[in-house]
């Protein structure tokens, strides 16, 4: 057996490798490039979306949903859900949507401060919900749609809070700060043409800020107390008042009727004494005998003891039993 040294070089066998056919490799390579040619032959837009086919960057055409062709490496189709409604949050952002929606927890202070116009700050939260009313709009007409939006929407909603005091803002007035926002918005989105429709603007929430809350609280408690005390003397008077003018129109009206009784005896017997002297005046005699028989009418029953004498009587005192009546005391 030989020794080697250390400088010794060994030999390896060699082995050679088969090579494939060039035809063979050919028609892969071919085979390849017609499966990638027809790949990018055939596109698929969905439902809910509209293609934006552009022809070496030009617009071109719009594919409706479906199955379509293009011609590969010189047209690019780009999808766009005009179907699908879409949102902007403002003030925070939705991490998770559920039962339990999780959010950020980075602060957007910058996006949801605002200043109301009695001077007051307040922390706005809303969101906008659109859609994609015009593909061709939408792409071409604005540079970055999104960020463009979103700018509107912070100074349609800054000018809406600060025209309005801050208890609108956090109470009555939060729906009619979200319509007009709503309204101007679209304003402005059809003005540059973005091909955007809004659909609706909803105040997640409207806060004072964290600092002057505790001071906020016990202004709305006094005003909450002040405006009970306040429907509290409203109500006694209107339990009290309506009472008194009642109770004052029925005396009036008591004291009226009064008046107008008098006043009606008076005129009944004034005319009745008138009458009395016309007829005195045609027939003396008769309305002398009739005053009288009625006068005896009246008094006659009155009288408890009645003697009836002649007239031409001259010594009556017989005829009255003076003794019986003072021992029997006055008879009948």
């Amino acid at each position: 057996m030989t020794e080697r040294g250390f400088g010794d070089e060994i030999q390896f066998p060699k082995f050679q490798v088969p090579r494939a056919p060039r035809g063979l490799v050919r028609g892969v390579i071919t085979a390849v490039a017609v499966l990638i040619v027809l790949a990018s032959s055939f596109y698929t837009v969905d439902p809910e979306e509209i293609g934006v086919v552009l022809r070496l960057g030009r617009f071109t055409r719009t594919s409706s949903p479906g199955l379509h062709a293009r011609i590969p490496f010189v047209e690019r189709v780009i999808k766009v859900p005009v179907q699908r409604q879409l949102k902007e949050e403002f003030g925070f952002r939705t991490i998770r949507a559920g039962v339990r929606s999780q959010y950020s927890e980075r602060d957007y202070g910058a996006e949801s401060n605002m200043l109301t116009g009695d001077l007051n700050a307040a922390v706005v939260e809303w969101v906008v919900q659109y859609r994609i009313v015009d593909p061709y709009k939408f792409l071409f007409r604005v540079r970055n749609v999104r960020e463009t939006l979103r700018a509107m929407s912070e100074a349609v909603m800054r000018k809406a809070v600060g025209d309005r005091t801050v208890n609108e803002v956090l109470t009555v007035g939060r729906q009619e700060v979200a319509d007009l926002v709503e309204q101007d918005l679209q304003a402005l989105c059809d003005q540059y043409e973005t091909g955007i429709k809004v659909d609706q603007v909803v105040l997640q929430d409207v806060n004072p800020p964290d600092p002057v809350k505790p001071s906020f609280n016990e202004v709305n408690q006094a005003q909450q107390e002040r405006e009970k005390l306040i429907n509290e003397a409203q109500s006694e008077y209107n339990r009290v008042i309506p009472r008194a003018r009642g109770e004052a129109m029925q005396t009036i009206s008591e004291a009226e009727g009064y008046a107008l009784e008098r006043l009606n005896v008076a005129r009944g017997d004034s005319s009745r004494f008138v009458a009395i002297y016309d007829a005195y005046r045609r027939a003396p005699e008769v309305t002398r005998t009739r005053i009288y028989l009625e006068t005896m009418d009246e008094v006659l029953p009155k009288v408890r003891q009645k003697i009836v004498v002649d007239s031409d009587v001259r010594g009556i005192l017989p005829l009255l039993n003076l003794d019986a009546t003072n021992r029997g005391g006055d008879s009948k």
